[in-house]
């Protein structure tokens, strides 16, 4: 089966900039948009360990007669043939049921009715309950549609760390992008620590390969360290694991990525499943 990325499409011009990150990014990983033009304001996603009710903004809606339209051709001209998905499955007239086994999905920071109370330094809830429970990653775009040019990684060494560790090394794979590596030390460890968990996974040589530099920092404040992270950089992450990682989506090193980082983000949860 092809890799396929998930996309709930907004017939807006802020919808547009969405869409073109997905496209722009299916483009890089030789992906196929999966197209979701929604008839309603809800949905429902189950998965294992949970239900998802996911409520959109009713931007969402604008325009229906033309949405399908202008999803294909904004894919098109990209050189893409989008897939376009209808539910078949619902849990009531107006709930329809989401599959869960797509290989990504992206979606902007927010996609609920509190969208226009949400900034740059939040992400919404239905986006981090979607993170939580997902098998894929989530593509969360920038307020605007913005290239990336390489791939850094924030790795503070816990589980999800190394799962996020090897999705940005996939996606340099497949690009042909450097890869650089970012991690706020804690306690007294030394990169010798940090290098012997990437050896334990088996990803030494791939890092030594794609690796163009390791932003290690010992001290300083969280907030101004990230000012080392270009700005036209793909930034993945892990959302649970210790320490940092742990803090990153659910506490206060998240909402300062958010607030200060405008980059593309690209999360792995608690049950991420790595197919690369």
């Amino acid at each position: 089966m092809d890799t396929q990325l998930f996309h709930i499409f907004r017939n807006t011009p802020t919808g547009r900039e969405t869409y073109f990150q997905s496209l722009y990014f299916c483009n890089l990983m030789g992906a196929t948009p999966v197209v979701y033009i929604p008839a309603h304001t809800k949905f429902l996603m189950y998965f294992d360990g949970d239900v998802v009710q996911v409520d959109l903004d009713t931007s969402y809606l604008t325009a229906p007669e033309s949405a399908e339209e202008h999803a294909r051709a904004l894919a098109e001209s990209k050189g893409l043939s989008p897939g376009f998905f209808h539910p078949k499955n619902f849990t009531a007239s107006t709930l329809p049921d989401i599959p869960v086994d797509f290989d990504f999905m992206c979606c902007p920071r927010s996609i609920s009715e509190v969208a226009g109370k949400i900034g740059l330094g939040h992400i919404g809830s239905r986006v981090r309950r979607i993170i939580q429970n997902a098998q894929f990653p989530v593509l969360i775009t920038s307020p605007s549609f913005r290239k990336w040019k390489s791939v850094t990684i924030f790795f503070g060494g816990s589980k999800n760390a190394v799962n996020a560790l090897r999705l940005g090394l996939r996606v340099a794979r497949k690009t042909g992008m450097k890869v650089r590596l970012f991690t706020q030390v804690e306690g007294d460890k030394t990169r010798k620590d940090y290098e012997a968990i990437i050896e334990g996974a088996g990803l030494t040589e791939d890092v030594n390969r794609y690796m163009e530099d390791w932003l290690f920092f010992f001290g300083g404040k969280f907030d101004e360290n990230l000012y080392e992270v270009p700005h036209n950089s793909l930034v993945v992450l892990g959302a649970y694991g210790h320490g940092l990682i742990r803090d990153i989506l659910f506490g206060s090193k998240m909402e300062t990525i958010q607030s200060v980082l405008p980059n593309n983000l690209m999360v792995v949860g608690p049950h991420y499943i790595d197919h690369g």
